[in-house]
């Protein structure tokens, strides 16, 4: 008999609203599954028993109704500390809920505690490790909420990304992650870094997961199923030259297995336009996170990690007409991206450019996913077997702005190839 806390998310909905699991007995599964692998994993930044068991034991509506669910450390929580894996945030207690743990909540999701986060999100990673090795990291900057999920801590949880902090922590960890298309989950009560590119998303077990989290936050139905194999097309790029052997073999692999099942599949390279996004990520990213945290560097530089510290200093010293135009660089790549896949439903691409790598010093290159953030579009990850070492692999998916129904539908569809 399956234990609770390895349920996915949609498949407990269902037997809780059957009358066939009590969220009590859900949320002690998660509770005892914590007990015995926090130690080694160490997700959460904040955990507090009581809250969660509080909460399970009241009535339950909504289409989370009584589903565990763990929060990225820069969401607020006014139950819970929020110091946005900073020591100069420690013990900071919010007034209020951010907008999407508020309508978690309104939805009957249980709140199960804080997870860890690098440093603003950044660079300078937590303690977490990766489930499946501890040896590994689990990826970040969302690396708590990932772990998390892979361990059966919660079935559902908050992620945010800002160049790779969703899809490659979940490509680690084994899970599947969803970015929204930027904006589509409120970020009100995010500690936001990037103006232009932090997007709330999720994680689930799987793909009906997500659809079912998101949907809950956006009143969006995003549960449709295709009628049809979609026109797929696959590209290596921009982390084509970082792809291991055993990633660069699945994502041919995957794509040769959604041939087979009926899509039509092509493969293309990056316009000049993309390229161009590619090259402005970065100033974009950092130029915006330096005028964010422009009252901690004033205030407590000390305690902001070298790391971090280092590449602000790189984008303060930037002329401002280079944000500018990197901004602008992006607005040009969202057009040549809406017309490139005008001839396709979904791109297949890599999700992380192999699996976890060994140490917890750093979280992995977003080489695979800062272009897609950068586009503004839904972009998800799907686990695709062990490579060579054992670890997961994921593939990702990614459609235009605005089209999350229609890539969730597609991205069911390349679940079942994969599982089928």
């Amino acid at each position: 008999m399956t234990n609770p806390a390895d349920l996915p998310a949609a498949e407990a909905a269902r037997r809780i609203a059957a009358g066939r699991l009590a969220p009590a007995a859900l949320v002690e599964a998660c509770l005892d599954r914590i007990a015995a692998r926090e130690p080694v994993v160490r997700a959460f930044s904040s955990l507090e028993p009581a809250l969660p068991r509080r909460a399970a034991a009241r009535p339950h509506g909504g289409p989370l109704a009584g589903l565990p669910v763990g929060v990225k450390d820069v969401l607020d929580t006014a139950d819970l500390p929020s110091e946005y894996g900073s020591p100069i945030w420690a013990g900071h207690r919010p007034r209020a809920d951010a907008s999407a743990v508020a309508l978690t909540r309104a939805a009957g999701g249980i709140i199960m505690g804080k997870t860890v986060t690098t440093e603003f999100a950044t660079r300078h990673p937590g303690p977490t490790s990766n489930p499946h090795d501890p040896a590994r990291t689990p990826g970040g900057s969302s690396q708590g909420s990932a772990a998390g999920v892979a361990a059966g801590f919660f079935p559902l949880a908050f992620g945010t990304q800002t160049a790779g902090s969703v899809l490659r922590p979940a490509a680690y960890c084994g899970v599947t992650g969803f970015k929204p298309s930027h904006g589509l989950i409120h970020r009100a009560g995010m500690k936001v870094m990037s103006e232009s590119l932090d997007t709330i998303g999720v994680f689930g077990r799987v793909v009906e997961d997500c659809a079912l989290f998101a949907g809950a936050l956006t009143r969006l139905d995003l549960t449709a199923r295709a009628e049809s194999a979609p026109r797929i097309a696959l590209c290596f790029g921009p982390g084509e030259s970082l792809l291991s052997p055993d990633s660069a073999a699945r994502i041919e692999e995957v794509a040769e297995r959604c041939a087979r099942a009926g899509a039509r599949v092509t493969r293309i390279t990056l316009p000049p336009a993309l390229q161009a996004v590619v090259q402005a990520h970065p100033v974009v990213m950092n130029g915006e996170t330096a005028l964010s945290l422009a009252w901690e560097r004033a205030t407590a530089r000390a305690l902001i990690s070298p790391v971090l510290n280092e590449r602000l200093d790189w984008a303060a010293g930037l002329p401002v007409a280079e944000l500018i135009a990197a901004r602008t660089a992006f607005a040009a790549g969202r057009q040549a991206f809406r017309a490139l896949m005008d001839s396709f439903d979904v791109l297949l691409t890599a999700a992380a450019p192999s699996e976890a790598p060994l140490g917890l010093e750093a979280t992995g290159d977003p080489a695979c996913n800062a272009l897609w953030t950068a586009l503004h579009g839904p972009c998800i990850s799907l686990p695709a077997g062990t490579g060579a070492a054992g670890m997961p692999l994921g593939v990702q998916l990614v459609a235009p702005f605005g089209e999350d129904a229609a890539l969730l539908c597609w991205a069911r569809w390349v679940e079942d190839v994969l599982t089928g």
